[in-house]
């Protein structure tokens, strides 16, 4: 007879509870996939998913934020309330313009007009230009960037920050603490902002000792930059060496592509609000002036929407503007990211274009800086390759990280740049901000770059990729469960 002692049937009794409750609970408000992914952590290894789940498994944020994130929605709206959806004079087709309002529903951003000033597209040439444009402030820098970290390629950038405290311009600055730390010079860098003068807050900051703690993942993964509200920069360029200082990246000889845009005219007030958003979150100080603050613009060189994205927004903004840029594409799509993980919505989008007839080429890198996200990416090659969709693969060493979004280029055009990847985590998880651009010269500056990158890029054929062997379709599809652990 077997005996079996009293912790072993709490035990079981403990386990079995668990599984039975997270079955009811976990689906909740996620996608099939998500849910799938978390249900067979915890279902498995309980020990092992459900700490996860409790530590990982919620996109909310602290009651705080999400109240703020609700008071700065409404005086976003309240500002842009006597505005219309695209600036006067312009014209849009309305596919685009039902775009447009879809993507002021969800963030309250309507259509504005905006000049560029420029694709840039050159690592080092881009801090230059930043830096020079910081040289020209008479009144105030405010610039938000995930990863900060001073070293020798930066080192301008943070002087002209000096010179402009100097002349009596306030600077501010916000940039992630968790995406920031890792890097070299990290403990010593706030010291360093003080004492040149410079205004600066982490962003999503873990800090339990003064009960500010939130899902540790989190982050706010936007790039920016306001000179005065006359000129603003935005896309997806860290402020950090183009080799992020590693030694492995050192050696390998790895850069970052990256593509920054500068922006002049009302579209930079949109940035301002978005900084301006993301100041008081973390500082609780106003700097949201009234609507009669706002520029205007008589003649629109380009049509330009921004749109934030994060936790705090419940609908995945950036999500459903991919979706409808995608389904909007007629004969050509040109889809860039260095983290391609779709979610079912945008998979299907993305195959569907190509059984429409759509040409669909996918930039994305040789080699990924990240085993389990370059993994996980590359199993969905599979299905694309077979639905017809084209991928280009950026030469290695370097990463490609670079995202836009070209809908029709030579056509009725569409495009999207900004800082958030076509991946689950940008979805939900990453603050971000993403520019629509519904016409204008922006759009065929970005499809320069895109020829510019094909032209280096060896494309990857079906034959080619059913040539891998077993190993590496194994870790792919196991890799592929953690893409939807959100």
């Amino acid at each position: 007879m077997i005996h079996i002692e009293w912790w072993q049937t709490t035990g079981l009794i403990l386990e079995y509870s668990i599984k039975l409750l997270a079955i009811g609970i976990v689906p909740e408000g996620r996608r099939p996939s998500s849910s799938s992914a978390w249900l067979l952590a915890i279902l498995v290894v309980p020990v092992v998913g459900l700490p996860l789940f409790l530590l990982m498994g919620s996109k909310h944020i602290n009651a705080r934020r999400h109240r703020v994130q609700r008071e700065a929605n409404a005086m976003i709206k309240d500002v842009h309330a006597d505005f219309p959806d695209i600036p006067p004079g312009a014209r849009v087709t309305d596919e685009l313009l039902s775009i447009i309002r879809l993507n002021r529903t969800l963030t309250s951003m309507p259509a504005v007009s905006g000049e560029s000033r420029g694709v840039l597209a050159d690592y080092t040439e881009s801090l230059l230009r930043m830096a020079e444009a910081i040289d020209s402030a008479t009144s105030y820098v405010h610039m938000e960037i995930y990863i900060v970290a001073w070293d020798n390629a930066t080192d301008e950038v943070f002087r002209a920050m000096e010179r402009a405290v100097h002349r009596g311009v306030k600077v501010r600055l916000l940039f992630d603490q968790v995406g920031s730390w890792k890097y070299p010079g990290y403990r010593g860098l706030g010291k360093r902002l003080t004492s040149i003068g410079v205004d600066w807050h982490i962003m999503l900051p873990l800090q339990p000792w003064r009960w500010r703690f939130r899902r540790p993942d989190l982050r706010n993964h936007r790039k920016l930059l306001v000179i005065d509200g006359r000129v603003g920069f935005m896309g997806s360029q860290n402020l950090i060496d183009s080799s992020y200082l590693m030694s492995t990246n050192i050696k390998k000889g790895r850069h970052w592509v990256d593509v920054m845009v500068e922006l002049t005219g009302p579209i930079v007030t949109s940035l301002e609000m978005v900084f301006a958003m993301d100041w008081y979150m973390e500082s609780e100080e106003i700097l949201i002036g009234d609507a009669d603050s706002l520029p205007h613009s008589p003649a629109p060189e380009n049509v330009l929407q921004l749109i934030p994205s994060g936790p705090g927004y419940s609908t995945e903004p950036n999500l459903r503007l991919f979706n409808s840029v995608v389904h909007h594409a007629k004969d050509r799509l040109i889809l860039c990211s260095p983290y391609f993980i779709p979610d079912e919505s945008l998979l299907e989008a993305v195959t569907t274009a190509c059984y429409r007839g759509v040409r669909v080429d996918l930039l994305v890198s040789e080699e990924s800086d990240q085993f389990m996200v370059g993994h996980a990416q590359s199993s969905y090659y599979q299905g694309l390759l077979e639905a017809g969709l084209r991928i280009f693969l950026y030469p290695a060493p370097d990463v490609l990280h670079s995202k836009f979004m070209i809908a029709d280029p030579l056509g009725v055009s569409a495009a999207v740049v900004g800082s958030s990847n076509m991946d689950m985590r940008s979805f939900g998880l990453n603050y971000e901000i993403s520019l629509l651009v519904a016409s204008g010269d922006l759009i065929d500056s970005l499809y320069e770059l895109a020829e510019e990158y094909m032209s280096v890029s060896t494309e990857l054929t079906l034959e080619e990729w059913n040539k891998r062997g077993f190993i590496r379709r194994y870790v792919d599809n196991a890799m592929r469960l953690t893409s939807a652990l959100q």
